[in-house]
């Protein structure tokens, strides 16, 4: 049986991890609707105690009390831990150099997360969002130069297009500078777009898959309804948790059919449907860890439960049904009779192997 303790190589590294991450964005009510500081470090003891090492948080998660209670909560096992943290995200309204990608924004935002993480180096420092602007060389090398410090062991990267990412890691190799080993993606049973091409060029180029929001934001849980549709959508992450799946796009008609058919196989396994859904994100060969976000010690609980679930052939084929999205060009194209035969020449070629 798989558990917190069945660790797995992060990339194209040798760095181990948990099976499944500790996202900390609900660390904190800055927001409206995170966990307070007691049930924060209930649920970062349980994960530790069963032998969970991967802690994920960004510079602005809750307005920085996540990377706070982090650094509070790691103290006397810093070492056991791989403390994984993002830039990019703006930390003062109206300064545009407080965000971005760029080497002034990364470094000032590392030097705050240190200070916050009460730490003196990163294990994982993520850029959390492509901003379309920065040159990829002077991000690699400013990594690279954090990395040379001591401040950050290793590099990832998180929401780019797969292009930009793929080209940064043959830079980084060509020119001997730290690599990406991980790339942190939306990735659920309604987000499954990233299966053509992410994830493939992740697990081509040497980077652990890390899926945010395994849960779709909370629909996959069967707690929203059609009635929920009606939802007024605002960009501000404070409010409800309900304005955040609407927010993130998650909350649509087809998200809660997708739901119901996890319902309908939680209901076959004795299972919830969290687990359901976090289970089948597991099965990726790419993924190396999904990150799961629990408000509540009784969420935790039941997501880390997700470890034990198997399906059967016919409740995989249930879901990959109900959840199934398109390819396109040039995947779908490829796989048609007509240019296989053209050209193999016929010859049956065995691709899953």
């Amino acid at each position: 049986m798989t558990t917190l303790d069945t660790y797995r190589l992060l990339g194209r590294s040798g760095l181990r991890v948990s099976p499944m991450a500790l996202g900390t964005m609900t660390f904190g009510t800055d927001w409206g609707w995170g966990s307070d500081k007691d049930e924060s470090r209930r649920i970062f003891d349980t994960y530790v105690e069963r032998g969970g090492n991967f802690i994920d948080t960004a510079n602005q998660y809750t307005e920085g009390t996540s990377e706070t209670l982090v650094g509070e909560f790691a103290s006397g096992r810093r070492e056991q831990l791989v403390l994984a943290t993002k830039y990019t995200l703006a930390r003062r309204p109206g300064d545009p150099n407080s965000g971005g990608n760029h080497r002034k924004s990364m470094v000032q935002s590392v030097e705050s997360s240190l200070r916050r993480l009460n730490t003196d180096y990163i294990d994982l420092l993520y850029l959390h969002a492509w901003d379309f602007t920065t040159p990829v060389e002077e991000i690699l090398r400013a990594m690279d130069d954090l990395v040379r410090a001591g401040k950050v062991l290793y590099a990832g990267i998180s929401d780019a297009p797969a292009w930009q990412v793929s080209r940064m890691q043959a830079i980084a190799d060509l020119r001997g500078w730290a690599p990406l080993i991980a790339l942190q993606i939306e990735y659920s049973l309604v987000e499954r777009t990233v299966e053509r091409d992410l994830i493939p060029m992740a697990r081509e180029m040497g980077l652990g898959v890390i899926p945010w929001s395994p849960l779709a934001s909370g629909v996959l849980t069967g707690k929203y309804s059609r009635a929920d549709l009606a939802q007024e959508v605002s960009a501000d992450p404070s409010g409800t948790r309900k304005n955040v799946a609407a927010a993130n796009g998650s909350l649509t008609e087809r998200a809660l059919d997708i739901a119901d058919v996890a319902k309908q196989v939680a209901s076959e396994l004795g299972v919830t449907p969290s687990q359901v859904a976090l289970a089948w994100t597991t099965l990726n060969p790419g993924v190396t860890a999904p990150i799961i976000g629990a408000r509540t010690l009784a969420q935790l609980e039941d997501n880390l439960r997700a470890l034990e679930v198997r399906f059967s052939e016919s409740q995989l084929a249930a879901l990959e049904e109900a959840s199934r999205v398109d390819l396109g060009f040039p995947h779908e194209f490829l796989n048609r009779p007509m240019p296989r035969q053209v050209m193999l020449g016929g010859v049956k070629l065995d691709l899953t192997r």
